[in-house]
């Protein structure tokens, strides 16, 4: 078997998507036996000034940390440089680690890793897998950072496009990502979709009257819409925020759990209108409380700029769905997770800016509980038929198992 070698600028302890989901799969194939090795930073998501062990062995995976800035992610410059100390601290481990056959795996953060990861395995003649959490330059492009405009969007684009087309294959997490990646001249043959996922085994659906939090929180007799992760760039709350001022004399609480640039933006937003009886904010709960806080609220929401939808795919989804909640999405109504919601008749779908429509699902859901109630289980169910870990994991070692029969020729990976 092929050594395994995975890129990604965080990984356990660290708690951020990427790090959770990177962590579950490294774990796994090291249980079955493969020679697991990651290539990371010393920092975590939220504390750029962490410092984590350079080298260690953690549940058999292999972990190389190697230093980089830490000016944080306060401000694109900021985060650019941090960027660039990686990819040239990155690039000086691959060079040292990689060896001819191994198979290296490059994540989407830092953006454009691939890019990198390309110049060491054609070094060392080894094989690349891209795995696209977002596609770059394009959501930067969308969201309108400075940087990435003119002759540099030109040329990151098509040296990313050339690493695309050089991996044995590449694998998106949704259906319109893969579409995205074949119009830029892949090879729908080596395009993998392989959702993300939680921790559906642990993550269950769990009644109020059995939730510490329900009472901690002091959300006893609200209705609470609940959001747990990141809220960033990409995300919008606006509509949500109108939504609070409308509902702002009625028993409806917004439960924020996380942090991101927007999050504290909202936070901000909330006490200059007024509206902190209305909600609640908590930072990032530990793994092992994650199903009781995902559990609190009565429903979800999840946001997403429309002009990223086919570049990003909300990860946080999931966790929503193995809780067994009703989904909000406030978003592209033909989007990625809008067509689930809709298929599985689990949530409701609201474009970014209708107000109204959120205030009405509201009320609809927290005057019909067995509605909310039928969707909770649909969700669950849409869920364990389609995104379970297990099944996730499964779909890893299989695209692994085939490159490993084929090691000296790129890998054709049956979509």
């Amino acid at each position: 078997m092929a050594r395994l070698i995975f890129v990604n600028r965080f990984f356990f302890p660290d708690h951020s998507a990427t790090s959770q989901i990177l962590s579950d799969l490294a774990y796994h194939l090291a249980g079955t036996g493969r020679n697991v090795h990651i290539v990371t930073s010393t920092q975590i998501y939220d504390d750029a000034k962490a410092a984590l062990p350079v080298s260690e062995i953690i549940n058999g995976v292999h972990v190389h940390r190697v230093i980089s800035t830490g000016f944080g992610r306060d401000t694109l410059f900021g985060r650019f440089i941090d960027y660039v100390s990686f990819y040239g601290s990155m690039w000086q481990c691959l060079v040292a680690l990689v060896q001819q056959g191994d198979i290296v795996v490059a994540k989407t953060d830092p953006p454009l890793t691939s890019i990198i990861a390309m110049a060491a395995v054609r070094r060392k003649r080894a094989r690349l897998v891209n795995w696209l959490q977002d596609i770059y330059p394009e959501t930067a492009i969308q969201l309108g950072v400075p940087l990435m405009r003119g002759p540099l969007a030109a040329i990151l684009t098509a040296l990313r496009n050339r690493s695309l087309r050089h991996a044995e294959a590449t694998v998106v997490v949704g259906d319109l990502m893969a579409r995205k990646i074949e119009s830029l001249g892949v090879r729908p043959s080596r395009v993998r979709v392989i959702t993300n996922w939680c921790n559906d085994q642990e993550i269950r659906p769990i009644a109020q009257s059995e939730n510490p939090l329900r009472q901690t929180w002091g959300l006893a007799g609200q209705f609470v819409l609940g959001y747990s992760g990141n809220l960033g760039r990409a995300h919008e709350f606006e509509t949500v925020l109108a939504a609070a001022k409308r509902l702002r004399h009625e028993p409806y609480v917004f439960l924020m759990i996380g942090g991101g640039k927007r999050f504290m933006e909202l936070s901000r937003s909330v006490k200059e209108q007024g509206l902190t009886g209305s909600f609640r904010f908590v930072p990032y709960q530990e793994q092992k409380t994650l199903s009781y806080s995902l559990a609190v609220a009565d429903a979800h929401w999840l946001s997403l700029n429309p002009k990223l939808e086919g570049l990003i795919v909300p990860s946080k989804f999931y966790g929503i769905a193995a809780a067994g909640k009703p989904i909000i999405v406030i978003g592209d109504k033909i989007g990625e997770i809008a067509r689930l919601i809709q298929q599985y008749g689990c949530g409701i779908v609201i474009a970014p800016g209708e107000v109204e429509a959120l205030v009405d699902a509201l009320r609809l859901l927290s005057n019909a509980p067995e509605t909310a109630s039928e969707m909770g289980r649909r969700a669950r169910t849409m869920l364990d038929a389609n995104f379970t870990r297990q099944q996730a994991l499964a779909r890893w070692s299989a695209l692994f198992d085939q490159l490993d029969q084929s090691p000296n020729v790129r890998m054709a990976v049956a979509q």
